[in-house]
């Protein structure tokens, strides 16, 4: 066996061997009707999933496949899909033979001729295969230690094994299913089956086709069948916030009914309840475990591979030398002086392990790629940059990658001239480490949206919690405390889950409908006290407590809290907003408009930027400088997550400055998203100005806009 090179081509790969449980014994009962259900398999279940985890079907040998893959967690996750969707439509199947199959997994040296491979390799894969369970997969010990406490399958020890043409025992571990269905990820009503594991709507065991946001839209409404759902929630849960009108959620839930057989004048499914929403109504059928079940409030999601460690797992990044392109080693101090200081400005994020300066510097100058590397270091992330200088300036490049997915999730480019290399080295340190912890934190936000509904873990219910905290809408903010409460239930000792709760539950009373309440306040003290118990050296924790106290309008403890978070941290951007917001209450106007300055400046990206605008907006406006007021107000309402209170501060300054028609619109503007807004609610909700000047100020200007 050789290429046309006259060697033979060898490789390290991960081969998964697959074969049909029974194939002789089905075939003997039911030929034709055996061939069709394998085809439909392979078309249906096994083709689309190696197709999802970029694997490669080597050859197919009658009831059998050979497969490899480049990554070894794809190929498990590519096993554990065929395996649990094969359950499934077995279950949904009737009146035809049912397929299961066995699957052996190994990571080993294969020969590649052509397009086919061989080699001890293949051969362990497909010894496994046979030892497997039906419905199973079994792993050699070199997958099991790849994978082990980077996937969130569980697996049991099979010990050693020995097996036909194998000179040695081969260790091997199963993958342990459990329950062949997760439980509550199908509902059944009629003759229908809504799978949200498979994302997939059934009609008497058939697929039926169904645009995504049908599916969404059914899926929350059956989720969700003992109330109505308001179209608000709708909104929200469907098109994440994104302004729709009412024509387009009408024609959605059409297209609903359509679908099951329902129409707008029977309303067997989908009932409207005029005025108020939609209520799901046809039966569903009580065979699910209520124990288990998600809550409504759960994200959507795909297969359950097992149950992950309760305790919070947080996210690694390591910060590579950055590479000096002027080529000469005395200038590698520049470099090396802005790696070691953006490593130790990153380390204060508590929420991070950040991975020590010398395991980093090991890799100066490696040829090794950035996932192995991260792999090398057990790190998530990896921070490349270079530095380049002419003259009295200095260029440098940097970027953060996913290690891996080896994508680039951020990058940025400096040039400043260098007048002091100190200086220079901290503004850039400052910079940098601020926007990576925003980057990072909506990489990880976006990541665990992303993660099978059953998959869920403390860290991840986190990251959902402060996902749905930046919506800045009122359903948001209550999905972000029951979120928040679940990460906290998984790991009581979550310092930043009691953080964030504290500071989403101070939120409900200043920026949504809840009214202010002592109790909910105390509450929200308790927590960030908590958070604080368990990490006190957490920026981000006497951060929130800074918050809490001063919607307590206990103004010098927050000062304090704030001002304490930023020596912990200076390079929390936030912070600044935060100390910048509770000056400007206390009349300090000068000193809060350059915290703000501060914010703005290290963190322009970041998801509370429409608040450093916003309370800038305000400071202005508390200093009779409506027309600045007005230009930061602007700002403001124009970042997407902005939230209601944007809008009324550009009408209060316009109004101010007697902008008639553009006052008009910015009136229009701000009811039409908040229609209960009024003087009296303006008042109740700005509970925690204590200066009677500034909230007449800002009173008389919504006044002068034509609020009533």
């Amino acid at each position: 066996m050789s290429n046309r090179g006259g060697f033979m081509e060898r490789k390290l790969t991960t081969i998964v061997a697959m074969d049909v449980v029974g194939y002789s014994r089905l075939m003997e009962q039911d030929e034709e009707g055996t061939l069709e259900q394998l085809r439909d398999v392979r078309e249906r279940i096994v083709d689309p999933a190696m197709k999802r985890h970029s694997g490669r079907t080597v050859k197919l040998m009658g009831d059998g496949t050979l497969a490899e893959f480049a990554s070894v967690i794809g190929a498990l996750q590519c096993a554990i899909d065929i395996q649990n969707e094969i359950a499934l439509r077995n279950r949904s199947e009737t009146g035809a033979p049912s397929v299961e199959m066995r699957i052996g997994m190994h990571v080993g040296d294969i020969i590649v001729e052509g397009s086919d491979i061989f080699g001890e390799g293949v051969n362990v894969a497909s010894r496994l295969e046979g030892i497997a369970q039906p419905g199973g997969v079994v792993l050699s010990k070199q997958v099991h230690d790849h994978v082990s406490g980077k996937v969130s399958a569980s697996f049991a020890p099979l010990g050693q094994q020995t097996v036909k043409n194998i000179s040695r025992p081969i260790e091997a571990f199963c993958v342990e299913f459990g329950s062949k269905e997760p439980q509550g990820s199908v509902i059944r009503f009629g003759n229908f089956e809504l799978d949200s594991a498979l994302l997939e709507l059934r009609q008497s065991g058939r697929p039926v086709a169904v645009e995504p946001l049908v599916f969404d839209l059914l899926a929350h409404l059956a989720n969700n069948p003992d109330r109505i759902v308001t179209k608000e929630e709708l909104f929200a849960e469907i098109w994440a916030g994104r302004i729709v009108s009412d024509a387009a959620l009408s024609s959605q839930v059409k297209a609903a009914r359509r679908v099951v057989g329902d129409d707008g004048t029977s309303q067997h499914t989908i009932r409207t309840i005029h005025g108020r929403g939609f209520r799901f109504i046809a039966p569903i059928e009580q065979n699910q475990n209520p124990a288990v079940q998600e809550p409504a409030l759960s994200p959507p999601g795909s297969i359950e591979l097992g149950a992950l460690p309760e305790r919070a797992k947080k996210p690694s990044v390591a910060v590579l030398p950055f590479a000096n392109l002027n080529g000469d080693p005395e200038e590698n101090y520049f470099a090396d002086g802005i790696t070691e200081d953006i490593t130790t400005a990153l380390s204060k994020n508590r929420w991070l392990i950040v991975v020590a300066r010398n395991p980093a510097f090991a890799f100066r100058d490696s040829i090794d790629s950035i996932r192995t590397i991260g792999q090398k270091l057990d790190a998530d992330y990896v921070v490349t940059g270079s530095v380049r200088k002419a003259g009295s300036r200095a260029r440098i490049s940097i970027q953060l990658v996913d290690a891996a997915t080896e994508s680039s999730v951020w990058s940025e480019r400096f040039d400043r001239d260098m007048v002091d290399i100190f200086d220079l080295q901290d503004e850039i340190t400052e910079i940098v480490a601020s926007r990576l912890e925003s980057e990072l934190g909506m990489t990880e936000q976006r990541k665990a949206e992303r993660q099978p509904r059953k998959n869920l873990g403390a860290w991840d219910l986190y990251q959902l919690g402060v996902a749905q905290f930046y919506r800045f809408t009122p359903e948001s903010n209550l999905k972000s405390q029951v979120l928040l409460r679940q990460a906290i239930e998984m790991d009581s000792e979550f310092a930043s889950a009691y953080s964030r709760l504290a500071y989403a539950i101070v939120l409900s009373m200043v920026y949504f409908d809840a009214a202010p309440d002592p109790q909910r306040m105390d509450e929200a003290l308790k927590a960030a006290k908590r958070a604080i118990e368990l990490d006190d050296q957490d920026a981000n924790s006497y951060f929130t407590i800074g918050r809490v106290y001063l919607a307590r309008r206990e103004y010098d403890l927050a000062i304090d809290a704030l001002e304490y978070a930023l020596e912990l941290n200076p390079c929390l951007a936030v912070t600044y907003c935060g100390l910048g917001d509770s000056l400007a209450y206390e009349g300090r106007l000068d000193e809060a408009i350059e915290q703000f300055e501060v914010a703005i400046r290290l963190s322009p990206h970041d998801p509370f930027r429409w608040a450093f605008y916003s309370y800038r907006s305000l400071a202005h406006l508390f200093r009779d400088e409506f027309e600045d007021a007005v230009s930061w107000a602007r700002k403001s309402v124009q970042v997407p997550n902005a939230q209601y209170w944007a809008k009324a501060h550009l009408v209060s300054a316009l109004g101010h400055l007697g902008a008639g028609s553009q006052a008009d619109a910015a009136v229009r503007d701000l009811l039409q998203i908040k229609p209960e807004f009024s003087l009296e609610f303006a008042r109740e909700h700005l509970f925690y100005l204590k200066r009677t000047d500034q909230i007449e100020k800002y009173i008389e200007g919504l006044k002068k806009a034509g609020v009533a």
